[in-house]
């Protein structure tokens, strides 16, 4: 029989029973396991893991795990280049771009508040939405683990928090957000570019308090709404000043 030792770092942690939480342990393997086969087996989804030691060196997830390997997994090091150690990507290349599952609504406006192209819908089901990912090349979010456990899926990232606006939160800590975001350049309800308009050409569908109070107005070509710049624009500015000013 092939047995070998694990030990999870960090927020991985949260994946695993109680008792194996932050210490080693040994388990059983099956043969011709891969370090990917095993850490899934044991709850963690490959999508959160940045980087593998086998018996103190650097390992890829297809590393076929020997009888008496010591096996370290880290998620990513949010403070630490980790990258000439490693050979697993957790960020497809080119800009941020996201799906969010049917439960993460919610998120998916905050994302695109903060101007990343993030596509939702509550109809989506697992498989076809994890394909859309891999096409499009975006990261899956998703609160269920199993999902990222999926063969089909590259780029995941699961989501700790409950609540959107520390979802969000949790993100701009994990991915490092702040320097990509580009607010309110996207329309919160179906994705699309928002663009100024002149206010004289909308004048007739604006509230009365809109028109004597405020100038800058945009529109989305999708939707065919119209944003300007009040207090629920001023309270998500603070919001994302805060997640900037934290990164």
């Amino acid at each position: 029989m092939t047995y070998a030792t694990f030990r999870f770092y960090a927020r991985l942690n949260d994946f695993l029973p109680l008792d194996r939480r932050g210490l080693a342990f040994s388990c059983h393997c099956a043969r011709a396991a891969t370090t990917k086969h095993m850490i899934e087996a044991l709850g963690v989804p490959h999508t959160e893991v940045a980087l593998v030691l086998v018996n103190g060196q650097p390992a890829g997830l297809d590393w076929p795990v020997d009888h008496g390997d010591r096996v370290a997994v880290y998620p990513k090091f949010e403070q630490l280049d980790i990258s000439g150690l490693t050979t697993i990507d957790p960020l497809p290349p080119g800009p941020l771009r996201f799906v969010a599952d049917a439960h993460l609504g919610g998120l998916a406006r905050l994302l695109r508040m903060a101007g990343f192209d993030t596509l939702y819908d509550n109809a989506y089901e697992d498989r076809p939405m994890a394909e859309l990912a891999n096409r499009e090349r975006r990261i899956l979010l998703t609160r269920d683990r199993a999902l990222l456990m999926h063969r089909v899926v590259s780029h995941g990232c699961y989501v700790h928090a409950l609540k959107p606006v520390e979802q969000l939160r949790e993100l701009y800590a994990r991915l490092d957000l702040a320097g990509h975001a580009q607010p309110f350049s996207l329309c919160m309800g179906c994705n699309r570019p928002l663009k100024a308009v002149r206010k004289q050409d909308v004048l007739h569908r604006l509230p009365d308090r809109v028109r004597q109070r405020h100038e800058r107005i945009l529109s989305c070509d999708g939707c065919d709404k119209l944003f300007w710049e009040g207090s629920h624009w001023q309270d998500m500015r603070a919001l994302l000043e805060t997640l900037t000013s934290r990164s």
